[in-house]
């Protein structure tokens, strides 16, 4: 059994928060960069261009990416070797998060009360997603998540008679109903199975896979390329100025469901798709 100290994962989340924030993902750049040499028309090329020098400058001047920092979402996978010790870790890894976007200058984006609003001043509370994983390490994922693209995200119970034809479909309706709006080029997440929440988790952590990576299944890996070249004929463009690219990536993640239902959710992430990991 190996103790961790829970101010160990506050010290981790805090540098999260702010390196998610202010440098984009390998894996994001690149994708940006190659749709950017397949674009040709003037406007689209432009806007491309201006992205790639934003998220240049934020490297080089460690400033945010986004004046919309996003909310914290938080996730933990836990070794069940593991034994969590000196706080409680709900507390320690908000702790994180307003030490984090407090530090690091971020803007403060989380209202207290989803009706009568009212903002907690300092981020918090983080989304926090544990799972229990074999081993005795904690691997942590601060996924920083803005509103405009998330506003965008939709969740279907489809019956099971719907078949993938139906899930096309509303892959592309929820494209197109999002339009510039989150602003594109877009990532999007895909979850199929599970229950109404279990899909919704599987959209939002298929956003934060590695672009440049495929589902294993050559089934859905296929899907993926399909479903993201059909998405790029709409036309929408980067920032709904129309273009070769409105979407840079599309990840399917899947789970077994009942027999009666085939759920599906679409998480829609913007270009500034953020993720940073770190295992203790």
């Amino acid at each position: 059994m190996r103790e961790i100290q829970v101010s160990a994962i506050t010290d981790v989340v805090e540098r999260l928060c702010i390196e998610a924030n202010t440098h984009l993902p390998k894996d994001v750049k690149c994708a940006i960069e190659n749709c950017r040499a397949c674009e040709d028309g003037s406007i689209a090329q432009g806007v491309l261009d201006n992205i790639i020098e934003n998220y240049n400058i934020a490297d080089r001047e460690n400033v945010p990416i986004c004046q919309d920092t996003g909310m914290a979402c938080v996730f933990l996978e836990i070794g069940q070797d593991v034994h969590l010790v000196g706080g409680d870790l709900r507390e320690a890894v908000d702790e994180g998060v307003r030490r984090g976007y407090t530090n690091g200058y971020l803007r403060k984006s989380v209202v207290a009360d989803p009706i009568r609003r009212g903002n907690t001043g300092d981020n918090t509370p983080a989304m926090l997603y544990t799972e229990i994983v074999p081993g005795e390490n904690v691997k942590i994922t601060v996924g920083p998540k803005g509103f405009g693209s998330e506003n965008m995200s939709m969740i279907r119970m489809f019956k099971p008679s719907a078949g993938l034809q139906g899930i096309k479909d509303f892959i592309l309706e929820a494209v197109e109903t999002a339009g510039p709006n989150p602003c594109p080029p877009m990532v999007i997440g895909v979850g199929i199975g599970g229950t109404f929440d279990k899909a919704a988790l599987l959209a939002k952590k298929a956003i934060m896979r590695p672009l440049d990576t495929h589902n294993p299944d050559p089934y859905y890996a296929e899907l993926e390329e399909e479903m993201l070249q059909k998405v790029n004929a709409l036309g929408i463009g980067p920032q709904g100025f129309g273009g070769n690219t409105t979407a840079i990536g599309l990840n399917i993640e899947t789970l077994p469901t009942h027999i009666a239902g085939m759920p599906c959710a679409i998480n829609i992430n913007c270009h500034v798709t953020r993720h940073k990991t770190e295992v203790l």
